[in-house]
């Protein structure tokens, strides 16, 4: 019998003075002794029936530890202290007190989870709908006729067609994959919804489209959401409450309206000031940091560092008074479509279909649109890493595609690639400082490998990392940095092009702040031009002089990137624009909000 204890009040959640140890050495063979420091430290709030709560914080900053906690998926060796009153079906319970056994009838039928990595959460080898039946058999006494029945209606109630309830997740966009998982997470009808990162990665429609099935679960279900993510201006999208982390500390909470509306904490400013504003031309971003040590209004800091117009069309002038570095003319790139034993063509997808484009030296040249609409395709194209169908692609005064691959190999070294994500793109049994020595040695850059290490440090020095780094692996660097080490092997040979495919997007706001200020002191210095490639039209219009609109292969529109988003030609262009999330600190509470926005 699960004993109840008296609720402090109507809240569905209440957490008090929570405390969360984890293990930090291993004590003997196999026991490990939780560390000194908590990574959730003395934390405190409440959700209620209904409502949404907002937990926003950097990475690392506990926010996902906290949530852990909540559903009982912490390590066994970890201690927790504190109180965690849930109420539930047989009245409010202290969670902690109750044993594993009465923790699992919670679980997943009163509190579930969306994870961050929703392809991670949903297994490769079976079907989403054998998962979704597996949930309901495990949480529900219904038949397998009844089981069926109701994962269809799961299905249809998260906006996926019945038939993909025979598809493996491999065959599901990112934002169905999503869908999928978020009908998992429902299927028992929790009472509380912890949603982990859900839009982390997603383009800014589909991000739209998430949120507003979360918020109309809500409304029909009448559950409670505990929010996570690191952008504030989300949070502005969907939450009542707020409560603002840093060290495993809440350093701010309160109504949306109120955090926005007069953030109390630097470290809170901050993370508002650091996402790129759509509505404002800024010269650099400011960081968390600037906010710890300086202080200051968010209005301050963007004045400090907004671009007069008259810089902005000096600059424009003289990059355009110069021959353009790269020339790209109906470019297209198409993958023929097999079907049959004997793979007989029967369509082909056009990922680039008659591309052109001019990119000057010293320019950022933006490519933004949706998650398929060939924007990787056409960098990697542009570098002769797919195959091009037809067109032109005249690198300096060369024609890239009719290169033999000798000459190719020695121009790639003025041509680099800054991939999407920096854990996948190094190796993890090499050291980061043979990483970047590596391409100098390809392209015969120093006259020995004294010389290479003396670049290699002088390179982390200029991304901001500790040269006596070097030696270390790929997994001992935080997200951020990995990222940087990624820039510095770019740089090692000494490019004069940097194609940025998603070189952000995997960061948190106060890190990507950091790295899109990185990559404009860099361009400064050194003259670098960038294609630089996103989902996220906030950071194109920031980073890029110019801006090209993407949808199904082909460019929508290209011109100032200040131009375009205050005078848009385009259709989609306008809907790209609408579906971003809007600079909440200046606006609220009349920005877009998925509570008044249709479907």
């Amino acid at each position: 019998m699960i004993e109840a204890v008296p609720a402090a009040d109507s809240a569905l959640l209440t957490v008090q003075g929570l405390r969360v140890f984890l293990p930090s050495r291993t004590v003997g063979v196999s026991r490990r002794e939780p560390s000194g420091s908590p990574v959730v430290d003395g934390l405190s709030f409440q959700i209620g029936i209904g409502q949404t709560l907002g937990l926003v914080g950097e990475s690392g900053s506990g926010k996902t530890m906290t949530a852990l906690t909540l559903i009982d998926l912490l390590p066994s060796s970890a201690r927790v202290e504190g109180k965690i009153l849930f109420k539930g079906p047989d009245g409010t319970v202290d969670w902690l007190q109750l044993d594993p056994r009465q923790r699992r009838r919670y679980r997943g039928s009163q509190i579930a989870m969306i994870f961050q990595e929703p392809s991670t959460a949903l297994n490769p080898l079976y079907t989403c709908g054998q998962q979704l039946q597996e949930t309901l058999r495990a949480n529900t006494s219904l038949s397998p006729a009844e089981i069926r029945a109701q994962a269809i209606r799961l299905f249809e109630e998260v906006q996926l067609s019945p038939q993909m309830l025979e598809r493996y997740p491999h065959q599901l966009s990112g934002g169905q994959i999503q869908r999928a998982a978020i009908a998992c997470a429902i299927a028992s009808n929790p009472q509380l919804l912890i949603a982990d990162e859900p839009t982390t990665a997603l383009d800014v429609t589909v991000q739209a489209e998430i949120l507003r099935l979360l918020w109309e679960l809500q409304q029909h279900r009448q559950m409670a959401i505990l929010f996570i993510t690191h952008d504030l201006n989300l949070v502005a999208e969907l939450a009542d409450q707020v409560v603002v982390m840093r060290r495993g500390q809440a350093v701010e909470q309160g109504s949306v309206e109120q955090i926005f509306r007069d953030p109390q904490h630097p470290y809170t400013r901050g993370l508002l000031a650091c996402r790129p504003v759509l509505e404002r031309r800024l010269r650099r971003l400011p960081t968390v940091q600037d906010f710890l040590e300086k202080g200051g209004s968010l209005e301050e800091q963007w004045q400090q560092v907004e671009i007069p117009a008259a810089e902005e069309e000096e600059r424009l002038r003289r990059l355009y008074s110069q021959p353009p570095l790269l020339q790209v003319r109906d470019l297209r790139t198409h993958y023929a479509v097999r079907r049959g034993p004997f793979g007989r063509q029967v369509g082909e997808i056009r990922a680039v279909d008659g591309i052109t484009f001019d990119l000057y030296p010293g320019e950022t040249l933006g490519l933004v649109g949706e998650s398929g609409c060939g924007k990787t395709t056409l960098g990697r194209t542009l570098l002769r890493l797919v195959r091009a169908s037809s067109g032109q692609v005249i690198y300096d005064g060369e024609e890239l595609l009719r290169l033999p691959p000798q000459r190719l190999r020695r121009l790639r070294r003025e041509i680099q690639l800054i991939f999407q994500d920096p854990a996948a793109s190094l190796d993890p049994r090499m050291s980061v400082g043979a990483s970047v020595i590596e391409p100098m040695a390809l392209h015969g850059i120093g006259r020995n490998a004294a010389e290479r290490r003396a670049r290699a440090q002088r390179l982390f020095e200029r991304v901001g990392l500790d040269p006596e780094a070097l030696d270390r692996l790929p997994h001992q660097f935080s997200g951020g940095q990995r990222q940087r080490i990624c820039i510095a092997r770019a740089l090692a040979s000494e490019p004069r092009l940097i194609v940025c495919d998603e070189a952000v997007s995997s960061l948190d706001v106060s890190v990507q702040a950091q790295v899109l200020n990185l990559l404009k002191d860099l361009q400064e210095e050194l003259g670098l031009a960038y294609l630089f490639i996103s989902h996220d039209l906030s950071v194109v219009k920031f980073m890029s002089d110019r801006m090209m609109v993407m949808n199904r292969g082909r460019i929508e529109e290209i011109g100032p990137a200040s131009q375009i988003y205050r005078q848009p030609q385009q259709d989609y262009t306008r809907r790209l624009i609408a579906a971003f999330a809007p600079a909440v600190p200046n606006h609220f509470p009349q920005g877009r909000s998925v509570r008044d926005s249709g479907p």
